[in-house]
């Protein structure tokens, strides 16, 4: 299962590329990734950068490893995320400049397995819950940038 969804701000692709880049930070937008931290001895997005991601829903808490996997600034952001050295997913960013600012577009890329998928699920519909996720994270992300 693969799901993008986009949105338009009023914000330069600069300022959007500034905070989907922004590892330890997107826990002010995720309805389930807490932040994190960067691994290494780096401490900024760079191609092949590694982060430990912190993630809760309801009483379940979980890290993960991630890896930047794409880095063109100001348009495309990407990693992929694994637990336990088992693929769970590439997360994604676009970012186009519009006439009023930028569309930003969150794609996911579902990689678990079918063992994944069946016994570590951490919500009961991750398909229908990423759904519901990356549209939060959006409307969450256009808030910030359009306050400031």
């Amino acid at each position: 299962m693969d799901h993008s969804d986009s949105i338009d701000v009023a914000a330069t692709p600069e300022a959007v590329f500034e905070l989907v880049s922004d590892l330890p930070g997107m826990g002010r937008f995720s309805p389930e990734n807490t932040g994190g931290d960067w691994l290494g001895g780096v401490s900024a997005p760079a191609l092949g950068a590694r982060f430990r991601g912190t993630n809760a829903n309801g009483s379940k808490t979980w890290t993960t490893a991630a890896r930047v996997t794409a880095f063109d600034p100001p348009s495309r952001f990407s990693f992929a995320v694994t637990f336990l050295g088992l693929k769970i997913a590439t997360w994604s960013y676009e970012i186009a400049a519009t006439p009023t600012g930028s569309r930003v577009t969150e794609s996911w890329l579902d990689q678990r397995s079918t063992f994944v998928k069946r016994f570590a699920s951490t919500v009961e519909n991750r398909e229908d819950f990423t759904r519901e996720s990356v549209r939060h994270t959006l409307v969450a992300l256009k808030a910030e940038l359009e306050r400031s």
